[in-house]
């Protein structure tokens, strides 16, 4: 028998304030239909004050916890993906878990910017695996509305604030690609890259700073580099791109998703898209999105998923999951 990571429930939150397009009309140069036709972006949440990225993220996890049918003790490990963490320390994730009375856990962040989920989720299912959790809470939390420049409209017009989270379970599978749950993660980083997405300050700099990104560099890297590691993934379980029921990628871009699912050889109508919505929630993009597929009956029970995504570093990675 082969230890499976299977999905128990899955829930997402978004804050209440709705910011359109239009909203930057009055402080940038921009218009709806420039956003629009450049991201596919049309709307995005932003925090309200006072409300921070561990805020956002235990609201997601109780609604995941809530589809799964668990109480919070009922998890071993919580593992939140997230570059907008409350403080420098302690982890979001252990403030995560004290806002929902975990006790009997343990908590960790990853970051791994808009690939943290990737890796929360690869390393969420080799605590599994290796059976020293036998359920995790995995969350991608972001608040990416409090590192951005306004007078760029190349950037901040991008970017929302959200929080989705899985319940992951541990089952008995039989070691072949028709079990349930994680059947395959890959991960993958190149430092070289770090100038064209990064935000250029930080804690041992003593500054704040604001993001900073070369877009056409990022498009570039972003469809090749997608393309390769969801078919890397799905080759280590002998499973091809016929074979997926749905594609559920990071949410940056409209056009970086349609050219990664040609490149992947698979339809739009098999892509779960959420970026006109939420905009670019970095971490947390392909939780919600995987949520909201879920809410709205296209992922089922049985599905072949691949999430995918980039971020800065550069990092990317991938999963295959079967619902």
């Amino acid at each position: 028998m082969t230890l499976r990571a299977v999905v128990k429930g899955v829930g997402h939150y978004l804050p209440e304030r709705v910011v359109s397009n239009s909203e930057f009309e009055k402080t940038l140069d921009t218009t709806d239909e420039w956003i629009k036709s450049r991201s596919g972006i049309e709307r995005r949440h932003f925090a309200a004050p006072g409300e921070t990225t561990s805020n956002l993220g235990a609201a997601a996890a109780r609604n995941a916890l809530k589809h799964a049918g668990l109480d919070a003790n009922d998890i071993d490990a919580i593992v939140v993906a997230t570059s907008t963490a409350d403080l420098t320390f302690p982890s979001c994730a252990t403030m995560i878990q004290n806002e929902l009375g975990n006790t009997k856990g343990f908590a960790f962040d990853v970051q791994a910017v808009c690939a943290g989920f990737a890796y929360a989720l690869a390393n969420a299912n080799a605590l599994i695996v290796s059976g020293q959790a036998e359920r995790a809470l995995v969350i991608g939390a972001e608040t990416f509305s409090r590192i951005m420049d306004w007078t760029d409209r190349s950037t901040c017009v991008l970017f929302g604030d959200g929080a989705g989270a899985l319940v992951l379970e541990a089952h008995d599978g039989n070691g072949t690609s028709d079990d349930r749950g994680i059947l395959s993660t890959d991960l993958n980083s190149d430092g070289r890259y770090k100038d064209i997405l990064y935000v250029d300050g930080g804690v041992s700099t003593q500054t704040t700073g604001v993001l900073k990104m070369q877009g056409k560099e990022v498009f570039r890297h972003a469809v090749e580099k997608l393309a390769q590691t969801a078919h890397t993934a799905l080759d280590k379980v002998g499973l091809t791109a016929d074979d997926v029921n749905w594609v559920v990628p990071h949410q940056a871009n409209i056009r970086i998703i349609q050219s990664t699912a040609k490149k992947l050889g698979v339809g739009m109508d098999r892509v779960v898209v959420t970026v006109q919505d939420h905009g670019n929630t970095s971490a947390a993009s392909i939780p919600l999105a995987l949520s909201v597929g879920v809410e709205t009956g296209q992922i089922k029970e049985g599905d072949v998923i691949v999430t995918e995504a980039i971020g800065g570093g550069l990092a990317w990675g991938s999963a295959v999951i079967r619902w």
